[in-house]
């Protein structure tokens, strides 16, 4: 698992899942001829994308930044209509860090799509459970509202077997909130209306997690946005403001969908001056 210590935060990779989306709409208007050049595909135009929650150690609390594909909450039709070749190992992951689901003190979920939210809980002697017990579970008021009244678009990605068993942990804002002391979860919209981003802050040291407006490394230009996107021209207007800002103090930028770097770093021109790719041990 990779690790990366910025300031006094800690951050860890765990192994939510994998799954394979085309390309095309990975990257909505833009021509694959651009597009491939900064990301690989296989034979069925389809890009490799991780479902990797980051766990989130500061201050002696242990925070999860999403969740992963879960384990078992997709059947055989979405498995291959998603193309998922791995669901989650998170309880293993924290097994092996020492910690268990008991241990995580809040997930910060940027927004509520199945493959973020899906390993929020799990099936138990036919009952579905929450995976993190003792965790408050943070998203927006808008996004929450979708989640339990998805649209007839929607209400693909918004699962009720998904909110259901973790809707008393959760906990809701408006604009934006701090978490703790230089942590602060901020409402965007855009990939979704309720979607948020998460930015650290100490000195000059920084992090800021773009959820799906930034889901790879290949999606760093500015009006590079999805066709996932519910709304586009958001999505491109908050990513102009956000890469300008991470861009004047040379912030990192971590990942949860990307299946070859953990987090990028750039500098005031928008050029890279550091990375942390992934290890591919699992391949």
């Amino acid at each position: 698992m990779e690790t990366l210590e910025i300031g006094r935060a800690k951050l860890t990779w765990l192994r939510g899942g994998v799954n394979f989306l085309d390309g095309g709409a990975m990257f909505g208007v833009v021509p694959k001829a651009l597009w491939s050049r900064k990301y690989p595909h296989n034979d069925k135009n389809q890009i490799e994308l991780r479902t990797d929650p980051i766990l989130l150690q500061l201050d002696g609390k242990n925070y999860l930044i999403d969740s992963g594909l879960g384990v078992d909450k997709l059947n055989d039709k979405q498995i291959r209509n998603f193309g998922a070749k791995e669901l989650s190992f998170v309880e293993e992951s924290l097994e092996t860090l020492g910690l268990s689901g008991e241990s995580i003190d809040a997930v910060l979920m940027t927004h509520l799509h199945f493959d973020h939210a899906s390993g929020l809980s799990k099936i138990d002697e036919n009952e579905a459970i929450s995976i993190f017990p003792n965790a408050a579970i943070y998203t927006t008021a808008i996004e929450w509202n979708e989640m339990r009244n998805p649209n007839i678009r929607s209400i693909n990605t918004y699962w009720e077997r998904n909110w259901q068993p973790i809707e008393e942990q959760v906990v809701t804002f408006a604009d934006q909130i701090e978490i703790t002391e230089g942590l602060r979860m901020i409402h965007t919209g855009g990939h979704s209306d309720g979607h948020a981003i998460i930015v650290f802050e100490e000195g000059e040291n920084c992090f800021i997690h773009m959820g799906d407006i930034m889901p790879t490394n290949a999606h760093q230009n500015k009006l590079w946005a999805l066709a996932y996107d519910d709304y586009p021209v958001t999505s491109v207007h908050e990513k102009e403001e956000w890469m300008d800002f991470g861009y004047r103090k040379q912030a990192w930028y971590t990942f949860y969908h990307d299946a070859y770097y953990r987090a990028v770093r750039f500098n005031q021109a928008g050029e890279r001056i550091d990375a942390l790719e992934r290890e591919r041990q699992y391949e």
